[in-house]
C-alpha cells in the first residue's frame, strides 16, 4: 500500500472533534480579515438617525472603498470614530470578554465604544448653513430632506442650530436624520475640528440595515444631494 493511499485514508477517518478546532480557526481567521478589509456590522446606539434607523438596528459598514482612496460623499450615511470626545460622559456599556473577541473578529457588531453615526452634509469645500427652521443649504442650494425625522424641523434656534461654515479640505460635516436629538457637528463647534468629523476617522459607510429582519433595507443616497453644485 502507498504512502499516498495511507495518508488519504488517515485523514478520512480523523474524527470530527479533532477537525473542528481547524474548522473553527479558519472561519475566525476569515471573519477577521473580511471585518478588516471588507465590512463590519455596527449596532446603532441612539435614536440620533431616526426615522432612517432605529436605537438596536445593525448596519453593514463598507470598509472596502476606502482602501481604494474614495472619500465620504454627500448624503451618505457614515461610521467614524469620535473626533474630539462628543461621546464624553455618555454611558456605555461595557462588553463581556466573549462580546469583545467576537467583535474584534467582526462575528458580532462592533463593540467600539467611541463610534457614532451620522449622515454626510457637506464634503471639503462646501459651504453649509442653517437659519431658523431651515431648509440646509449646501452651497447656497436648499436640501430636501424627507428623511428628517417627522415633526422635526431641518434647522433649529438654538444655539448651535443656526450656522453657515465651510468645510476644510479632508473633513466632512455631518448631521443626524433625528435634528432636535442628535448632538452632531452643529454642537462640537468649539471643539479643536470646529464640529467637522477628518475623513481619516471615518470607518466607512453603511450600506444596509441588516437586522431586524423586518427593518432590512438598503442606505441610498437621497435625490436632493444630486442637486448640489460643487464649490468653484
Amino acid at each position: 500500500m502507498g504512502r499516498a493511499t495511507r495518508r488519504s485514508r488517515s485523514r478520512k477517518n480523523r474524527p470530527f472533534w479533532v477537525e473542528l478546532p481547524l474548522l473553527i480557526g479558519i472561519s475566525l481567521v476569515l471573519a477577521l480579515l473580511i471585518k478588516t478589509f471588507l465590512v463590519q456590522a455596527f449596532s446603532i446606539p441612539s435614536d440620533s438617525m431616526q426615522n432612517t434607523l432605529q436605537q438596536g438596528d445593525r448596519v453593514l459598514v463598507d470598509k472596502l472603498t476606502p482602501w481604494f482612496g474614495s472619500e465620504p460623499e454627500r448624503g451618505e450615511v457614515v461610521v467614524f470614530h469620535d473626533p474630539a470626545d462628543w461621546l464624553a460622559g455618555v454611558p456605555v456599556d461595557e462588553p463581556n470578554t466573549v462580546q469583545k473577541v467576537l467583535s474584534f473578529v467582526g462575528v458580532m457588531p462592533s463593540a467600539e465604544e467611541k463610534d457614532l453615526i451620522k449622515r454626510v452634509i457637506g464634503v471639503g469645500g462646501d459651504t453649509v448653513e442653517c437659519a431658523g427652521d431651515g431648509p440646509v443649504k449646501v452651497n447656497g442650494t436648499a436640501l430636501d430632506e424627507p428623511y428628517v425625522f417627522p415633526g422635526n424641523t431641518p434647522c433649529s434656534n438654538d444655539e448651535g442650530g443656526s450656522f453657515k461654515v465651510t468645510v476644510p479640505d479632508g473633513k466632512i460635516w455631518v448631521m443626524g436624520d433625528h435634528r432636535q436629538a442628535s448632538a452632531d457637528s452643529r454642537y462640537h463647534q468649539d471643539d479643536p475640528n470646529q464640529g467637522m468629523v477628518p475623513v481619516d476617522e471615518v470607518v466607512g459607510r453603511a450600506v444596509v440595515v441588516a437586522w431586524p429582519i423586518g427593518r432590512w433595507s438598503t442606505l441610498p443616497v437621497p435625490e436632493t444631494f444630486k442637486n448640489v453644485p460643487d464649490k468653484p
